[in-house]
């Protein structure tokens, strides 16, 4: 079955019910017994003697998509002919620094067709994306077909509550259990584990293959980083020399781009370089090939006499290098403007203490038609577009 899950903005789909229903003939029977030096749990499938059904109905309070208590609920969903066919929420728990999955149904008739898998790997994408240190969830002891569910898209039991729903809920068989999913903790990479080098013509696909990844979905649905990398690489003001690649085992992981810029104060003219797109195939962000790679062509920049760097980006991440606001070197933007974004950073002691003015780069990176773009995403597998929390609507 083909399908296309979309966001389910909150202004259109708040309170829409949510029909979770269930028959099971066998659940997770859970027992808790005080010991002398404690507890004991136990947690055994076992059979029902007759098959129990659960309906929204017999709580008289069915789910619902962005109840009031969920402060940070953002949803997805799969739509067939006008109706909504599946769905998941999540929440930003950001007192633990969590992502809950408030919601998670797929209706019973598009069921076993891989929807639900492709749901949880949305959730588990913006948990990736917002660096959370857990995805959690709650179902119940008698939700046998949940359970494993989860089980094999990686989660593992962390907790229960055995008076949630009712003060008999354990002589019921259905206790509220939590799980949690946990991003792979990634080490960190060393100088010598990868090559970083200068980018040769058989290199270029899988560059902008690289950067499709490392951007796809982060801005905005989709993205044009890999359109500008091609781009970039026939405008008169990039810089190869100081532009570099990295890789693992053969395979690219990372590359920066270098291109000239300007600061300008009247008829003042200094000289500047800029990188960007710096790009870190998915699998290895946040194990420092990024930084291994500004780093280096830091070195090279000043090498070629180049007092200091300027570019726009991510206000969380570049400080840590040693980025700082360009409102520290008294440089705006073109329209003179300053914000988080705009950064800058000296290649030499006081190397921009004397430098102020407005900043230009390179108009490529003015001017991307979507409708170029479109066409350039065929020369690659395509892949879903997405819209996630904090993205523009």
């Amino acid at each position: 079955m083909e399908y296309e899950i979309i966001h389910l903005p909150k202004e259109k789909w708040k309170g829409t019910i949510i029909p979770i229903a269930y028959k099971t003939d066998k659940y997770y029977d859970v027992l808790v017994n005080k010991e002398e030096k404690g507890f004991m749990i136990e947690i055994e499938k076992k059979d029902f003697t007759e098959p129990v059904a659960h309906t929204p109905e017999e709580y008289g309070f069915p789910d619902k998509l962005y109840e009031a208590h969920w402060e940070n609920a953002y949803a997805w969903g799969v739509i067939v002919n006008d109706e909504l066919v599946a769905a998941i929420e999540t929440d930003q728990e950001l007192w633990s620094d969590r992502l809950r999955i408030t919601e998670l149904w797929v209706s019973e008739k598009y069921q076993k067709q891989g929807i639900g898998h492709a749901l949880i790997e949305v959730a588990k994408e913006q948990a990736g994306r917002e660096r959370r240190r857990a995805i959690i969830l709650e179902t119940q002891s008698c939700n046998v077909n949940a359970i494993d569910f989860y089980q094999h898209e990686g989660f593992t039991l962390t907790g229960m509550d055995t008076c949630c729903y009712k003060n008999n809920d354990l002589q019921r068989k259905e206790v509220r259990l939590e799980f949690g999913w946990f991003p792979e903790e990634k080490k960190k990479l060393k100088r010598d584990e990868i090559e970083i080098r200068m980018e040769t013509k058989d290199d270029r696909y899988n560059v902008e293959l690289m950067t499709q990844h490392a951007f796809w979905n982060k801005h905005h649905p989709g993205c044009d980083e890999h359109y500008l990398v091609h781009k970039l690489r026939r405008d008169k003001d990039y810089l190869p020399e100081l532009s570099r690649i990295a890789l693992k085992d053969g395979a690219v992981i990372g590359c920066i781009m270098y291109s000239k810029a300007r600061v300008v104060d009247g008829t003042d003219i200094h000289e500047m370089v800029t990188f960007g797109p710096l790009s870190v195939e998915p699998k290895w962000q946040g194990c420092g090939a990024g930084e291994l790679l500004v780093r280096e062509t830091m070195n090279l920049a000043a090498g070629k006499g180049y007092k200091g760097i300027i570019i726009f980006g991510e206000p969380d991440y570049y400080p840590r290098i040693g980025f700082k606001t360009c409102d520290s070197f008294n440089i705006t933007t073109a329209d003179g403007k300053n914000f988080d974004a705009f950064m800058g950073m000296e290649l030499v002691e006081d190397g921009m203490k004397s430098i102020k003015g407005k900043f230009y780069e390179s108009k490529v990176f003015e001017n991307l038609p979507e409708e170029e773009v479109e066409e350039y995403n065929k020369k690659f597998p395509q892949l879903r577009k997405l819209r996630f929390p904090g993205q523009w609507d």
